[in-house]
């Protein structure tokens, strides 16, 4: 995984334990067996949330809403380059307040700086004195920060773990006998800063002693860690993956997701963390990795906007729910009893009364909880376990907190699904992750009816460029101070050369050996061509006159390289040699030329973007019947939606660029399409990978851009686009993104809700079923309420969410039963019993709740208003 290899120093935050403003301060340590809280063995559940991924007004809501998931612990990363972008220069403001971020956690990571490539011989991540030296004052800095801010547990603060470097074991080799001799100094520094709570080390198997090694990846069930008085800990379990322009999306089914979890604990895991549990949003240029989107969505359980991603979140509360049911279980014993039930089936019990042979003497008599298992692929099995009968689903995992009742089956959703909107589309979190688009061309209102625009210059724009012989590499120039980096030569063409290309009907060309991300090609300040890519080749022909030729050639990063060895070599913009070929006398080798370089744009300099500086830039009104140019600045004003809902830019009719709200940074943006191949309906049995279920084939990588609420005023809004190609602004628009459609389906023979059974701690650890009866919960989101009901059918109905039909056995009261107890609310609960609807439809048959709600609120109407 490449993201988390600029991480590391990730805080483990916990905050479930002890409530208010400051904790009882307690020690943590661990055994064999789990991490140990202030004196007891606990199974914990982590979500990772990224702090500058979101802003400073979402950090409560996002920490509520882990919480109320069965959440424990909040995982996050320390941004090294957004906390120190120039060296001894920190920044711990705004979305990088990581000491409010901690604390706001505790009351209810790291991307190198390219300053870093210049310290003189200096190598990343090995046994490099320069290196070194600087991770240690900033990982120093860091831990002196939270110790000075009381917010270590034995202080009475809420953090229980720190991790040092990220799956240094899959690149340790690279660098020989100096990367073990560096991994050996980097666990004995990270021990050496005194923070008193445990440290752990992702995918390094050769972790010393007192350093706990940890798993990442998709599935870590079959991990143990290099010591059997380490617990086995799951640091990243990927819930999504990574997105790139102009590729697919990738989703991972909920019950696949679940099954991971509940296989990890079943065999002797104890705690796990999402990455992520929200993903949240790239905002200006701190993409999470070479050519990532501005969304970091990742599919997790809350999404980029900060709503439930249904039926994800609601399926793993209830997975939660059911793990704590069985932690006294699961704490008692050093490890479980394995038993095989079929081929492909299996069963791990817990209990504390075990006897000398390691068979447990009493089942029902002890603290007892049993997870069964069929890694079938394919088929449901049907299993004896302690004299009972249990069919298992296929690829699932079933939950027995007392050893006899099922109180959870991975492959069995109860939990509600979400279809949310924004403007005229409709996103879905259904099983088969079919698109699902809503398209209102006459409904759809643009953000504004005027604007204005600045030309950007081509090439040299200020005195501050310089000339050098040679090609320089990008990032040894703009230190990342900008995407941009214009690169201009002059050439002289004689007469010889036009009479040879009109003569042999040959024309020059531009190659570069090698050029990664984006390059544009300018002759005489006109676009000649542009290329895309990952150190590809470039060749593109060129149109020259007889006399002086200037060639432009702009290269821009979009995003950089954050995994693997030798990072600081990696580099961007040219590689190899340029020339220029075709001509009669042989090539021009341009590599050898007098090149004058200019970093960034002239609006980026001037800051035209902001409220303060916008004012004093030449703008122009834009007629609608303008022709596009390349390279344009756009601005103008708007009236944010009504209502408290998040908000999205939709930039489908743009071609790339970036843009800014009130001086705010969104964030970058590129309509490029995905493959129109690929998208497949998907199946959650089997082993999960990033490409098994995908979406968007043939539509944009993204289209909306997330605007966070509080960068909003009511009116008056600054908007700033900077477009590089020859594309207009008119068709942009704004809206909320809200959850507008809730479907859920239970039967009779779901398991009862998880709230039915007694809680471990009120009953000395000993829990027991209250109810028996299935549930159905549906919820609109803050702010919205259920407004109608679109399908209700108690009995066989058939199909799924949005295509639901009544089927032969049907009551006839199912729609008012549903309207008197969900209209009006915000959430409402529903019995799935002949007792809730007054008769029994179908005698014998097993029958089935299908509903579909709409949810309304006052921002759900009007997108927006009209300047």
């Amino acid at each position: 995984m490449g993201f988390r290899l600029w991480v590391f120093l990730g805080f483990i935050v916990q905050f479930t334990f002890i409530t208010g403003e400051f904790f009882k301060p307690f020690n943590v340590s661990y055994d064999g067996r789990a991490m140990i809280i202030d004196g007891k063995r606990r199974m914990l559940i982590s979500g990772g949330i990224h702090y500058p991924r979101a802003t400073p007004e979402m950090w409560p809501d996002l920490i509520a809403k882990s919480k109320e998931g069965g959440v424990d612990v909040i995982e996050t990363y320390v941004f090294w380059n957004g906390h120190e972008p120039v060296r001894g220069q920190y920044n711990f403001e705004g979305r990088y307040d990581i000491v409010k971020f901690v604390k706001q956690v505790g009351s209810s990571g790291l991307g190198f700086p390219v300053w870093l490539r210049d310290k003189p011989g200096i190598e990343f991540r090995t046994d490099n004195t320069p290196f070194k030296e600087e991770m240690q004052r900033f990982v120093k800095r860091i831990v002196d920060l939270m110790r000075e801010n009381s917010l270590f547990s034995w202080q009475g603060g809420p953090i229980i773990m720190l991790q040092i470097e990220n799956e240094y074991g899959n690149i340790e080799s690279s660098f020989g006998p100096k990367g073990k001799d560096y991994m050996k100094w980097a666990a004995n520094m990270a021990i050496g800063l005194g923070a008193g709570v445990p440290w752990v080390m992702c995918k390094q198997v050769d972790a010393p002693e007192y350093i706990i090694d940890t798993c990442n990846g998709y599935y870590c069930d079959g991990f143990k860690p290099n010591s059997n008085k380490k617990p086995t800990i799951w640091t990243e379990n990927w819930d999504g993956w990574y997105t790139s322009w102009g590729d697919r999306v990738p989703h991972r089914p909920a019950e696949d997701l679940a099954f991971a979890v509940a296989r990890f604990f079943q065999r002797g895991g104890s705690f796990q963390n999402y990455y992520m549990y929200f993903g949240g949003t790239n905002f200006g240029r701190t993409a999470g990795g070479p050519n990532y989107i501005t969304s970091y969505d990742y599919d997790a359980p809350i999404d980029e906007y900060g709503l439930l991603n249904q039926p994800k979140w609601g399926h793993l509360k209830d997975l939660h729910a059911a793990i704590k049911l069985c932690e006294p279980a699961l704490v008692a014993a050093d490890s479980p009893q394995y038993i095989k039930l079929g081929p492909k089936q299996e069963a791990h019990v817990y209990s504390h009364n075990v006897n000398s042979n390691g068979q447990h003497s009493s089942i029902y008599g002890s603290k007892c909880s049993a997870f069964l298992a069929n890694i079938d692929e394919q088929k449901s099995a049907t299993v004896k376990f302690h004299n009972q009968v249990y069919i298992l689903p296929p690829w699932s995992v079933s939950i027995l907190p007392d050893c006899r009742s099922t109180a959870f089956n991975t492959a069995k959703i109860a939990a509600q699904t979400s279809i949310k909107r924004v403007g005229h589309d409709i996103t879905s979190s259904l099983n088969d992750y079919v698109p699902l688009k809503l398209m209102v061309p006459d409904q759809v209102a643009y953000i504004s009816k005027t604007w204005s625009f600045a030309m950007e210059p081509i090439g040299l724009w200020s005195d501050s460029n310089f000339t050098y012989q040679g090609i320089l590499e990008h990032l040894k120039v703009t230190k990342d101070q900008s995407d941009y980096l214009w690169y201009t030569t002059r050439i002289y063409i004689s007469d010889e050369d036009i009479l040879f290309w009109g003569g042999n009907q040959v024309s020059p060309v531009l190659t570069i050996d090698s050029m990664r991300d984006l390059v544009y090609v300018f002759v005489n300040g006109q676009f000649t061509g542009s290329a895309k890519g990952k150190w590809i080749k470039v060749v593109q022909p060129v149109d020259l006159v007889q006399g002086y030729n200037d060639i432009s050639l702009l290269s821009q990063t979009v995003g950089l390289q954050n995994y693997g060895a030798f990072l600081e070599k990696d580099g961007a913009g040219f590689r190899g040699q340029m020339k220029l070929t075709g001509f009669k006398n042989g090539d021009l080798n341009l590599t050898e030329f007098v090149w004058s370089y200019q970093v960034g744009l002239k609006g980026e300099f001037l800051k035209i973007y902001s409220i303060e500086e916008n004012e004093s830039t030449e703008w122009t009104e834009l007629p609608r019947d303008a022709v596009a140019t390349r390279f344009s600045w756009y601005k103008t004003h708007f009236d944010a939606p009504d209502g408290e809902d998040p908000v999205a830019l939709d930039l489908t009719t743009m071609g790339k660029g970036q843009v800014w709200v009130n001086g705010h940074h969104i964030g970058r943006y590129w309509t490029l399409n995905a493959p129109k191949d690929g998208c497949q309906t998907c199946d959650y049995r089997g082993a999960y990978d990033s490409d098994k279920c995908v979406t968007n084939c043939g539509d944009p990588t993204q289209s909306w851009y997330h605007v966070p609420r509080s960068w909003l005023q009511a009116s008056d809004n600054l908007l700033v686009i900077f477009e590089e190609t020859e594309k207009k602004p008119f068709e942009i628009s704004i809206s909320s993104r809200y959850t507008e459609t809730i479907c859920a389906q239970v039967s009779e023979n779901h398991y009862p809700p998880l709230d039915s059974w007694s809680q471990p701690n009120l009953s000395n650890g000993f829990i027991f079923l209250n109810n028996t009866v299935p549930e159905m919960h549906l919820q609109c989101d803050a702010g919205n309420i259920i407004s109608s009901i679109k399908f209700a059918s108690y009995g066989t109905p058939q199909g799924r969410c949005q295509k639901f039909s009544i089927g032969d056995c049907h009551a006839s009261n199912s729609i008012s039963v549903v309207t008197q107890a969900c209209v009006g609310k915000q959430s409402c609960s529903l019995s799935v019993s002949n007792s809730k609807f007054g008769v029994d439809p179908c005698h014998g048959v097993v029958k089935t709740l299908s509903v579909e709600v709409r949810c309304s609120s006052s921002s759900s109407i009007t997108y927006f208003k009209m300047k």
